[in-house]
């Protein structure tokens, strides 16, 4: 079995084939030849949680495996992979940028198919880890010129806009007014955006909750959408807080039934949860990468 290190995954993980990874999954969930587990949480009074996840793709099958504290955040995430036709071990995998990198791609595929084609401002609210992939998502499928970011916390804003050329704004209205594409990467509990800062033919990706009582959209925009993209709706009942606290199904589709095209008369959002079958594709082409490279050293 490989193991794999996080520079070796960052390393071995470009946005560009990662984006690519994910609409290959995409498809191969809508030709009904993946399985994806919800994720699942083991949670202590201590504060700790225990996540899970595992699914299938092509050839493999992984399971992912973190920890996280109210207090410390997100620790290590794990990724195991094995061969779906034996059941072999392959790798094993430091997993925190295999995550953020395949967060992003999947924002990057759903705008690929849902933003305008010409879509070159960006309104980033969040300047955490997550907001490092979704920020690389973004210019690797659009000819993107500005990415205005706003966080609650403005140094984090301002050294996050130096290290990544963005444009640090002093409100999250002035980050979103008038952008084409709206990404939403904060741990809030309460809503991020406001429902008159968004205009028709918007592209809001919000990836932030994937807790049922945590959200970052309000309900007024939820229902205002005309079309809400989830990426597996399973486990969005489970962990969607955005559509959950809006109680609003009736606009929601799959990512995997979503075809291409782009709306200037619809406000679209995509609920990105973050699935099983996004982590297998992209820990799929680390390992092909690894054994093509000579790149790893077996496990302990």
């Amino acid at each position: 079995m490989l193991y794999l290190t996080e520079t070796e995954v960052q390393q071995l993980l470009p946005m560009h084939a990662c984006v690519d990874m994910m609409r290959r999954a995409f498809e191969e969930m809508r030709a009904g030849r993946t399985r994806n587990q919800p994720r699942r949480r083991l949670i202590l009074e201590t504060g700790s949680v225990l996540h899970q996840m595992a699914g299938s793709w092509g050839g493999y099958f992984a399971t992912k495996i973190y920890s996280s504290n109210r207090k410390y955040g997100v620790l290590q995430m794990i990724t195991l992979l094995y061969d779906a036709e034996t059941g072999k071990p392959l790798a094993y995998m430091e997993a925190n940028n295999l995550g953020m990198i395949r967060t992003g791609a999947a924002s990057g595929y759903a705008t690929d198919l849902l933003a305008a084609p010409d879509a070159s401002v960006v309104g980033l609210i969040g300047s955490g880890w997550q907001a490092r992939g979704q920020v690389d998502a973004m210019r690797a499928v659009r000819p993107i010129r500005e990415i205005r970011v706003w966080s609650r916390n403005a140094e984090h804003a301002r050294r996050f806009a130096e290290e990544f050329d963005c444009r640090a704004v002093e409100s999250a209205e002035a980050a979103v007014r008038d952008a084409p594409i709206v990404v939403t990467a904060t741990a809030s509990k309460d809503p991020v955006l406001a429902a008159e800062w968004i205009k028709p033919g918007t592209l809001i990706n919000a990836m932030g909750s994937n807790v049922a009582n945590r959200r970052e959209i309000p309900a007024d925009l939820v229902r205002a959408a005309d079309l809400v993209v989830v990426d597996d709706l399973e486990q969005a009942k489970i962990e969607a807080g955005d559509l959950i606290m809006a109680d609003c199904w009736a606009n929601v589709v799959e990512l995997k039934n979503v075809e291409p095209g782009y709306d200037p008369a619809r406000i679209t959002i995509f609920e990105s949860l973050g699935i099983a079958v996004e982590d297998v594709a992209a820990a799929a082409y680390v390992y092909e990468q690894a054994v093509a490279k000579k790149i790893g050293r077996p496990f302990p």
